[in-house]
């Protein structure tokens, strides 16, 4: 466990950190140290983004939904996350924020939401995604945030797909073993939703030029414990590549 809590902090709205430096932090995350983590004036905080690293402050004022952070060193540098691109079919409200908190932890860097002819749900609260993928950020200790896409039609997403990406589909009932798959970073890894590919998805997937059919074993699983495997297997294959 850290010992102190860890912050994410928008790159879009902050100035480049620098050691000495004061950052004042969203109303959220001063309530979140003050009531809920019980902070007080002095305490260590961490503090991270793509852009600047991860880095180590004490809190220098903090009052209800104030706070600022005075930037003392960096203790990690930016560095880029090579991961993998996750799409997937919305599922239940509690089954969609499990793949995009899984999917954060195993290292998904894009998150492309799509609809497929048996999808049950049409629409994604993206400020919550957001904001699951944020905290599982902050609990993993990556640096940077998944991006998380609008939902777009699969025909569509799959009809732009660009050349030398490889799209690993998760195909459901199949006799080969799950093992490891050699990729690279930026390849996708693509999971159906509760019912399944149809046979015509089925029948596109394989004929598209891009597709490598993903065996999960033998088991027919649930969509999000699906990605969940799809990912590991996809990204151990990341680190022979």
């Amino acid at each position: 466990m850290r010992d102190c809590p860890r912050l994410f902090i928008s790159p879009e709205t902050t100035a480049p950190m620098a050691s000495g430096g004061m950052l004042d932090l969203e109303p959220g995350q001063a309530h979140y140290l003050g009531t809920v983590m019980r902070q007080q004036v002095g305490a260590a905080v961490t503090v991270f983004n793509a852009r600047d690293g991860e880095w180590r402050g004490v809190i220098d004022h903090l009052r209800r939904d104030r706070c600022r952070i005075r930037l003392t060193e960096r203790t990690r540098a930016p560095r880029p996350t090579p991961g993998l691109g996750l799409l997937f079919a919305p599922l239940k409200r509690d089954a969609t924020e499990t793949v995009i908190r899984m999917g954060t932890e195993l290292g998904v860097t894009h998150f492309r939401p799509v609809v497929s002819e048996r999808t049950n749900t049409h629409r994604i609260n993206a400020a919550r995604l957001e904001s699951i993928a944020i905290e599982a950020a902050e609990q993993c200790e990556r640096l940077d945030v998944p991006v998380i896409d609008p939902l777009a039609d699969l025909p569509l997403v799959l009809s732009r797909w660009p050349d030398g990406v490889s799209l690993f589909a998760a195909l459901e009932r199949s006799e080969a073993p799950a093992t490891p798959v050699a990729a690279r970073p930026g390849d996708c890894v693509l999971i159906g939703p509760e019912g399944g590919f149809s046979p015509r998805e089925h029948d596109i997937l394989r004929g598209h030029a891009s597709v490598r059919p993903l065996s999960l074993g033998e088991l027919v699983l649930r969509a999000d414990t699906a990605a969940a495997a799809a990912l590991a297997l996809v990204g151990a294959g990341l680190k022979a590549v």
